[in-house]
């Protein structure tokens, strides 16, 4: 089995397997296709299987195909999102762009924390009403983070009509009313604990960057500090500290 075998475009192939990585975890195998089938899916997998890669390289292709998606992806904290962000980053540099700066058509990713969600959220400073698309990453670190609260006041920003993917590193019975609420006759995939160090080298390194301590100033344009995804400019907003001291 190879990630063209899992309906991956070559771009994104080619980024992977350049990146180190030829053959998929059980974790990726298991989880690429359900997302570009667009199922809701609740995966239950420790660390070190690989978990990030399994929803990134298909969101890549769903957003080089699908003109105007908007992905949010919730994290436990800023250093999550930072690794997020990063990886999206390195996999994503073989979209080309096409030279065609068509803004009326722009693939919105945003990435951050409940907590920051929220009050960026309650503030109007970004939308959630059209996204698309949630990625959970991992729900119960949020739970360990103490976010449930505000995680379910996100949810309610949300539109009902969208494509749910959830991740827990283990079964939580304080989590499961809230993953009722999200997902919508989920496939379940589940890791054995035994598999957990078959990818400890299979999460791609990209260079390290300099990162400010608090939210970025505005949304960061993937053209500019990223390659662009077809013929449009996505948006990408990475939440990664206290909004707080960023004044305006």
């Amino acid at each position: 089995m190879n990630f063209l075998d899992l309906g991956l475009s070559e771009k994104t192939v080619k980024a992977i397997n350049e990146s180190g990585i030829v053959t998929p975890t059980t974790v990726q195998t298991d989880v690429i296709p359900a997302i570009l089938e667009g199922k809701d899916i609740f995966t239950i997998a420790p660390g070190g299987c690989g978990k990030t890669i399994s929803y990134v390289l298909p969101l890549i292709d769903i957003i080089s195909r699908n003109e105007g998606t908007n992905i949010l992806i919730m994290t436990s904290d800023a250093e999550k999102s930072v690794t997020i962000s990063d990886t999206l980053a390195l996999l994503n540099r073989f979209h080309e762009e096409t030279g065609d700066d068509n803004n009326e058509h722009e693939a919105d990713v945003i990435i951050g924390s409940p907590d920051l969600l929220l009050e960026l959220s309650t503030e109007k400073n970004i939308d959630l009403s059209k996204v698309n698309i949630l990625v959970v990453d991992d729900i119960n670190l949020i739970k360990k983070n103490k976010q449930i609260a505000n995680m379910e006041k996100v949810l309610e920003m949300l539109p009902a009509d969208k494509q749910n993917i959830v991740y827990t590193n283990r079964r939580s019975r304080e989590t499961q009313d809230i993953l009722d609420k999200i997902l919508k006759s989920p496939q379940e995939i589940k890791v054995d604990k035994n598999k957990e160090c078959e990818a400890q080298t299979a999460a791609p390194q990209p260079a390290k960057q300099q990162n400010n301590t608090k939210i970025d100033d505005e949304a960061v344009a993937l053209s500019k500090k990223y390659d662009t995804f077809k013929g449009y400019t996505p948006k990408f907003l990475l939440i990664q500290g206290n909004i707080a001291e960023n004044g305006d």
